[in-house]
């Protein structure tokens, strides 16, 4: 079934109409047809099946068959990213809402070489928001990632997950040594950009609870290091794993790592 993500407020009633991309897509690309059915998503935990009654110039017109819980079984991982050079915060955030991210935030570290004035910022993250949103689209995924805004480690480190992680590669643990035998609540995983955190930052993360943990002999470039981390995670305590352990909230052996 097609589904797409719309605004919370379109689906408070029982009729829906769609204008712009998403009635392009419809119209001209799927070549949807009135009779068909999509599944529409507030992006917050509601899913409607929805029935094309018209297709107009104007917009498609939809009629709301059913509404149900729109759930995940995702392990609840906020990634705390350093800011990149370049444009590999785009492939950041659209791989780790693939692999069940449920927050980003970007972080104004230290050697963060990323310095944009307010509206450069705000142009970013639209772009940022439309990356997460097709990626939850084309990945599946029933609630949209929540995007903060830029913000300095202080700020970023306040949250109330239950595992913290810190990717670093001087007096670190390996992550199997680490990882709780029970499935946490939620997990923090603070990634250092491309120069890494500054030795101050990481004193000020271990006194947030932060652990510093690693893969062993390989460094990874910090576009990747956090997906090493989600995939982990979620194959431990998410959905990822074999399914019992999912379901029990058990995870597999350390030995798998």
């Amino acid at each position: 079934m097609r589904r797409f993500f719309v605004n919370p407020e379109q689906l408070a009633g029982d009729e829906v109409i769609l204008d712009g991309e998403i009635q392009h897509h419809l119209a001209r690309v799927l070549r949807l047809v009135p009779k068909d059915e999509i599944d529409l998503l507030d992006g917050q935990g509601l899913c409607c099946r929805c029935r094309i009654e018209e297709l107009t110039k104007k917009g498609v017109r939809l009629r709301v068959i059913t509404r149900i819980p729109a759930r995940e079984r995702a392990f609840p991982i906020r990634l705390i990213q350093g800011l990149p050079k370049a444009d590999k915060m785009d492939l950041i955030l659209q791989k780790g809402t693939e692999l069940g991210v449920v927050a980003f935030t970007p972080l104004l570290a230290e050697r963060s070489v990323p310095r944009l004035e307010p509206e450069r910022r705000q142009r970013r993250g639209q772009r940022w928001e439309k990356i997460i949103l097709e990626a939850a689209q084309q990945s599946r995924r029933a609630i949209l990632p929540r995007l903060d805004a830029p913000q300095p480690l202080a700020e970023a480190l306040r949250g109330g997950e239950d595992l913290r992680l810190l990717l670093w590669e001087q007096e670190s643990r390996p992550l199997a040594e680490v990882l709780p035998p029970r499935m946490p609540r939620a997990a923090a995983v603070l990634i250092g950009p491309e120069g890494g955190l500054a030795a101050a930052e990481v004193e000020q993360a271990r006194a947030a609870g932060f652990v510093p943990v690693n893969f062993g002999p390989r460094i990874l470039r910090t576009e990747t290091a956090g997906f090493a981390v989600v995939t982990v995670l979620q194959y431990l305590y998410g959905d990822l794993g074999p399914a019992t352990n999912a379901d029990r909230g058990i995870p597999a052996p350390k030995e798998a790592l």
